[in-house]
């Protein structure tokens, strides 16, 4: 059976959800990190609270588990209003958008989580709910066939995405506010998980709490799982002290290394390092060599191992760096030819 990747960005079950609903900060002073859109989205909200406006529409993109959706609650929370959720792939007619668009009260929040998989019906069908406030709903068909107009309340849309480039130019060009979350630094899931283990209850030692930062991949939503983890562990076997050592035995237990590396990861280097002999290769020979779908490589693996630089993607396919075979042992060309990289 595979292990379960601990270290993965992507929700992993709806529970997990429901979990880290406790731990998410309710208005902007609690949110930590991400400081430039922090400080335009208080801008923002400031001018369009005196001006009795809603807020422009917002897009937020960068990889899962940064804090998107967290934003979007933010924000509601900021306006004094209501946010309503739904995601792409859930919206299959523009209909189905009229009963959660009726329903709005003035400025509350339409949350549209992966965006970027909106069906073109569903995209024209709210681009004159985001420009005009209306929406055209068809009534009956054929030579009946009539388009009834109706008004909608003031409202935002913020839409999620981990694929902006995947947004169409006309969808893109109707949000007022964009902008690409960043991956967090060490400090700053230090302050986050902090704050997680208050409001948990778990008395850790702080050095333990940059233990599990320094393993979380720059993403909040691994930190605070890293960290359920290492409570559970020590609370069976640790009699409940949370220190560096309990860390380190609590997420090798889950094949979680130092780096944050997990199983996945280290066979997907040892592949590229020992099979390929450090490449380049092509994604869909190491997909094939390891079993794996090339998707998940690409998604999943491929942008951690780049973000450490272990890993560089070359025209001619993928290639170790120096760093990434000094990791598994494996001697590679230290530099990669010019006007390769891309």
């Amino acid at each position: 059976m595979a292990m379960e990747r601990w270290i993965s960005a992507e929700q992993r079950v709806p529970e997990e959800d429901v979990s880290n609903q406790s731990l998410r900060p309710r208005v902007l002073d609690e949110y930590i990190g991400q400081r430039e859109l922090v400080e335009r989205l208080r801008i923002a909200i400031e001018a369009a609270r005196r001006r009795e406006e809603a807020l422009e529409h917002v897009l937020l993109h960068g990889p899962p588990g940064l804090g998107k959706t967290t934003l979007a609650h933010v924000i509601a929370q900021e306006m004094g209003s209501s946010v309503h959720v739904t995601s792409g792939p859930a919206l299959t007619r523009g209909t189905d958008l009229v009963g959660a668009l009726t329903n709005m009260q003035p400025n509350d929040v339409l949350f549209i989580d992966e965006i970027h998989r909106l069906p073109i019906a569903v995209e024209e069908f709210i681009y004159p709910a985001m420009e005009d406030g209306r929406i055209d709903v068809a009534i009956d068909s054929g030579m009946n066939a009539r388009t009834l107009t109706i008004r909608l309340k003031s409202f935002t849309l913020i839409g999620a995405t981990t694929r902006a480039g995947l947004l169409s130019s006309p969808l893109r060009s109707r949000f007022g506010l964009t902008h690409h979350l960043q991956y967090y630094p060490p400090d700053d899931l230090l302050t986050i998980l902090d704050r997680s283990a208050q409001l948990l209850e778990i008395a850790a030692e702080r050095n333990a709490l940059m233990s599990i930062a320094q393993r979380s991949r720059g993403t909040p939503r691994i930190a605070n799982r890293l960290l359920r983890r290492v409570r559970d562990y020590a609370q069976v076997r640790a009699g409940g002290r949370v220190d560096p050592s309990t860390v380190k035995e609590a997420l090798a237990l889950e094949g979680v290394d130092d780096l944050g590396l997990d199983e996945l990861d280290r066979r997907y280097l040892k592949v590229i390092g020992e099979t390929y002999r450090g490449g380049p290769v092509g994604l869909e020979a190491i997909a094939a060599t390891m079993g794996e779908d090339s998707g998940t490589l690409g998604d999943v693996v491929e942008p951690y191992l780049l973000q450490i630089g272990f890993l560089a993607r070359t025209r001619r396919g993928r290639q170790l760096t120096a760093a990434g075979g000094g990791f598994i042992g494996v001697t590679v060309p230290e530099v990669v030819e010019e006007g390769e990289l891309f």
